[in-house]
């Protein structure tokens, strides 16, 4: 990555009073007046010396000035032209909200707080010139009213998986600055890397920090080094580099929420200290050997485990000023528990009857600790189970669920659902795409997210810090393949959690954001252009079924086939939604000047039987998560693919129980119903399909039962088709109930609880 220079706009400055001004995120309110003010030699940074704080925020701006002209802003001085800051009470703006009124004769900029003023100079710098002009900078006068709408913006980095620089951080940090984001979660602990010195425990970097390298250079579980390997992949942060990068992120209005994993996740940590965690085997890293039996959490029944982590989190603390320290809590493999004498003995002394009641109390008494040092504790969605801390803070990743829960409990959250804000998904393609982690989060879903979930009762919504988005880097082993995921899909992100929610407008957006393209370019950054695959949409309006073609690139024409033929401009062009209404495949692409949008044209398949278009009515509801394309989605002629957040319906410890209206008296000889199973997702094929048919609604008959075979028990991962054939019968209803797995199996991460159940088309023939 490059070095980032301040000052991102995109245009010459003898245009910019004739520019509609690109600032992202979109301010409150922006008023364009005649006439510029023009930075040149002559003009000075004016301020209250009285206010040491001040002096940092203008020499903030006149370094950015400089990178950007090469002036040398004087301050305080008596010159006419003035760039003046003022700290006043402004009850309409909030802490972070700011004033930004150009004239021919001055640049004001009023703010409540620091960072307000801050947030000012970021926007003047999305006015200026991106690339240095040794020239005077001309800027449109303007008068701008602008504050967020949530107090937590955030962006996370992962730096356990693959070990980033400081100066990479630094520039990470700038990037989020620049576009009003005020939260970095340093993900500096996991099984892959211990990233963070810690004095009292030097092996944490000696040991932990540093893994055997196979040059795959892709995520894996701290690998089994083979005989006089050495393991030196890796890297740590030392105190006084992460002091140093604090106090840089703070001189820019961002705060860094470290996390510090426990009680899982910690393999670098057990590799270090083993008689931290459960296993009687250890073998260390560094030697070679066997030590796979070794657990990756911590031993909750082993006082020196608390110990430890509250004196690794003393010194956290003491380096870290942030509000909040994240323990994660996430993805507890709690097996190595269930068979620990120390663990099981923890649990009958202080009556706790699950595994996931020991969780809580970890993650309780570990709060308990945070909350002595005047801090609060976060961690993901998981800290739920078994009972939440008294104080703690969730960041609902495992979508939203677990967030409304909080929420309703009264408790602070944090949104980050996998969809759509974890930025490892692909965000096109795939093809074409470097190798992700799977998913599709395109900048238009990032866009239209919404942090405030329709299911949450107003009166909670007040718990909703705000959003943040994840960048797991499993995959992502460059500086540059950090810059390509981010970019655009954190400036939607910034504009959601700051804007208005009435303003936001992607046209707009999407016209804004091709200045800021510019820049990028200019300044060598890596970014992706976005995606120019179509969507292909399902619809069914009044017993019709019907096809929505619809891209993400504006100013495109789209064109589709039906006749398996790659499509391109002498195609058929896509005006409105169109009817399907046989078994036929849609293909559709982007034609933009004349050129076809590069890669594999959108596809989907469309099965046309007798329960197309038809109502389906539902004894349980799907869950809110797993909509997929609506109440028909098992009637839409779509088959459900390995994605599953498409085309799926998905039922956590609830049975399927649909009913299909299929509109009139017909003979019927054969049902199906499509199934998926991720066994690592908690996704299991039902025990049993059941199917039945009336002709009235209210009598059914049983014309056929399927159980789950046992060939497929054991797959990991399978999509099958439940079916029953029979003689034909008049029918007007169609009735399926497919039976939940009501426990996971033993050994199973979430051994005990109920599977979920994932359905896709209901066919009828």
């Amino acid at each position: 990555m490059k070095k980032i220079i301040l000052g991102l706009l995109l245009v010459p400055c003898f245009l910019l009073a004739q520019q509609k001004v690109s600032i992202i995120p979109q301010p409150v309110s922006l008023q364009l007046d005649k006439g510029n003010f023009t930075i040149d030699a002559r003009t000075t940074i004016s301020y209250n010396k009285a206010d040491k704080s001040l002096k940092a925020t203008a020499n903030f701006l006149a370094s950015g000035i400089k990178k950007i002209s090469g002036i040398n802003l004087s301050q305080n001085k008596g010159n006419f032209k003035k760039i003046e800051f003022k700290i006043s009470p402004t009850n309409e703006i909030g802490e972070e909200g700011y004033l930004l009124n150009v004239t021919p004769d001055a640049v004001k900029i009023t703010a409540n707080s620091n960072k307000g003023l801050i947030y000012g100079i970021q926007s003047l710098f999305q006015i200026l010139p991106q690339i240095r002009t040794n020239a005077v900078m001309a800027v449109p006068c303007m008068q701008v009213k602008d504050y967020p709408r949530f107090k937590w913006r955030g962006m996370h980095l992962d730096v356990s998986r693959h070990f980033f620089s400081v100066d990479m951080v630094k520039e990470y940090i700038e990037l989020l600055a620049y576009y009003k984001m005020n939260t970095f979660h340093w993900h500096l602990v996991d099984d892959q890397g211990w990233r963070i010195e810690i004095k009292k425990y030097p092996k944490l970097t000696e040991i932990g920090a540093w893994r055997v390298d196979h040059n795959d250079k892709v995520w894996s579980y701290r690998p089994q080094a083979k005989e006089g390997e050495e393991a030196t992949y890796g890297g740590f942060y030392t105190q006084e580099e992460i002091k140093d990068v604090v106090k840089f992120a703070a001189e820019r209005g961002v705060n860094i929420v470290p996390e510090i994993e426990m009680p899982g996740h910690v393999a670098s940590a057990i590799a270090s200290y083993p008689e931290l965690s459960c296993s009687q085997k250890h073998q260390l890293p560094l030697t070679g050997g066997d030590y796979t039996n070794m657990s990756s959490n911590y031993c909750a029944g082993n006082d020196e485990v608390f110990k430890f982590n509250e004196e690794v989190l003393t010194e956290v603390m003491a380096l870290f000023p942030s509000k909040y320290i994240h323990i994660g809590g996430d993805e507890v493999d709690k097996t190595a528990w269930k068979n620990c004498p120390k663990c099981q003995k923890r649990m009958q002394n202080e009556n706790l009857k699950t595994e996931e009641e020991l969780q809580s109390y970890f993650i309780k008494r570990i709060e308990k600790f945070i909350v002595g040092k005047n801090r609060k504790m976060i961690g993901w969605d998981e800290i739920l189970e078994g009972g939440l801390a008294q104080e703690a803070v969730v960041m609902s990743w495992r979508g939203e669920k677990g967030g409304i829960e909080a929420a309703k409990m009264n408790h602070e959250v944090v949104m980050t659902p996998g969809n759509p804000v974890y930025f490892d998904h692909y965000q096109a393609g795939p093809d074409g795409e470097p190798l992700a982690i799977g998913g599709m989060n395109t900048l238009k879903k990032v866009y239209d997210y919404e942090p405030i979930p329709k299911e949450l009762p107003s009166e909670n919504s007040k718990y909703i810090l705000g959003a943040q988005a994840n960048l797991w880097t499993e995959y992502i082993t460059t500086n540059e393949g950090v810059e390509y995921m981010i970019l655009p899909r954190m400036l939607a992100l910034a504009e959601v959690v700051w804007s208005p929610a009435t303003s936001k407008d992607w046209n707009s957006f999407n016209q804004r954001l091709k200045w800021h393209f510019r820049g990028f370019q200019q300044k060598g950054l890596h970014y992706s252009e976005g995606s120019d695959k179509i969507t292909i949409t399902p619809r069914i309006e009044n017993g019709q079924l019907s096809v929505a073609l619809s891209s993400e690139v504006l100013g495109c024409d789209i064109y589709y086939t039906l006749d398996g033929s790659d499509p391109n401009g002498n195609s058929i062009k896509y005006n409105a939604p169109f009817l399907i209404d046989k078994t036929e495949t849609v293909l559709a692409a982007s034609v933009c000047d004349g050129k076809v949008s590069k890669g594999i044209p959108s596809k989907l398949d469309f099965s046309i039987h007798k329960a197309s278009a038809k109502n389906v009515s539902y004894l349980n509801n799907p869950a809110s998560s797993y909509q997929a394309n609506g109440n028909n989605t098992l009637t839409d002629g779509v088959r459900g693919t390995f994605n599953v957040s498409k085309y799926w319906h998905g039922f956590y410890a609830k049975d399927l129980v649909a009913t299909i209206d299929l509109g009139e008296t017909t003979p019927v000889r054969k049902i199906s119903l499509g199934c998926l199973q991720n066994t690592g997702d908690w996704i299991f094929l039902p025990k049993a399909v059941k199917f039945e048919i009336s002709v009235d609604g209210l009598n059914y008959k049983e014309v056929g039962q399927e159980i789950m075979p046992l060939n497929k028990v054991k797959d990991s991962k399978a999509i099958y088709n439940f079916a029953t054939s029979f003689v034909p019968q008049q029918a007007k209803y169609v009735r399926v109930t497919a039976k939940i797995l009501p426990e996971l199996p033993k050994g199973h991460s979430g051994e005990g609880k109920p599977a979920w159940l994932f359905a896709d088309e209901i066919i009828v023939e």
